[in-house]
């Protein structure tokens, strides 16, 4: 199938409620500008280097996520114009990004992104850790940070159940969160699962290779 029928397939499949993040890591800026022609507007990258030199390259009103592992030290090159940060797994990181946003006068989106995988290689704040910088949020300590929401990722397994376990449990974090202040965003879900993630309540999916097919640009 060609990215243009991916796409509408995907599209269609989405309840309306739900955003699709497209997840346009690796894909050159010419397969990005065919997806934002058929009306998609937002774009998850995972790099920040790969991010910094894909922008200037593309319409300006297209949303930007960064959804992958965030150093400290990279936020300042995307504190300008990234939409929203994904992948928060730190209170250092929160704090950086909250400084850098300041020195832009603007206020960043961000998702605390949970570790809901038994993997051992997955970033993420454990639960409580979540709770707790949600708090401190509440109080005031952020002010140019929005946090809009929860983001984790399952194991990568074939077993349904547990991935579905796992979702479960970062939806039963978010509704108990949402009761503290109302968050808008729970991102999970990826081509491999999203189906899955939209059933346990996700309103945010992040969906690449299922669009863009799999990343081979040699031929």
């Amino acid at each position: 199938m060609s990215i243009q029928e991916n796409y509408n397939a995907i599209k269609s499949s989405l309840p309306q409620h739900v955003e699709l993040v497209a997840v346009s890591k690796t894909h050159p800026v010419s397969v990005i500008q065919e997806v934002y022609d058929l009306g998609q507007r937002v774009f998850g990258e995972n790099k920040v280097q790969e991010l910094t030199e894909k922008y200037p390259l593309l319409p300006k009103d297209i949303k930007w996520h960064l959804i992958g592992h965030l150093q400290t030290n990279k936020v300042k090159y995307i504190a300008e114009f990234i939409d929203t940060i994904q992948s928060v797994d730190s209170e250092k990181l929160i704090r950086e990004i909250n400084k850098e946003a300041g020195k832009h006068n603007r206020k960043i989106k961000v998702l605390l992104q949970v570790k809901i995988a038994e993997e051992e290689t997955k970033f993420g704040l454990e639960a409580e850790e979540a709770k707790g910088l949600y708090e401190k949020y509440l109080s005031s300590e952020f002010p140019n940070i929005l946090i809009n929401g929860l983001m984790g990722m399952a194991t990568f397994t074939d077993d349904k159940n547990q991935v579905k376990k796992e979702f479960l449990n970062l939806k039963r974090l978010f509704d108990e969160l949402n009761k503290l202040h109302p968050l808008e965003t729970l991102s999970m879900g990826m081509s491999d699962d999203f189906p899955i993630a939209i059933e346990c309540g996700a309103n945010s999916v992040r969906v690449g290779s299922a669009i863009f097919g799999r990343r081979d640009y040699s031929k």
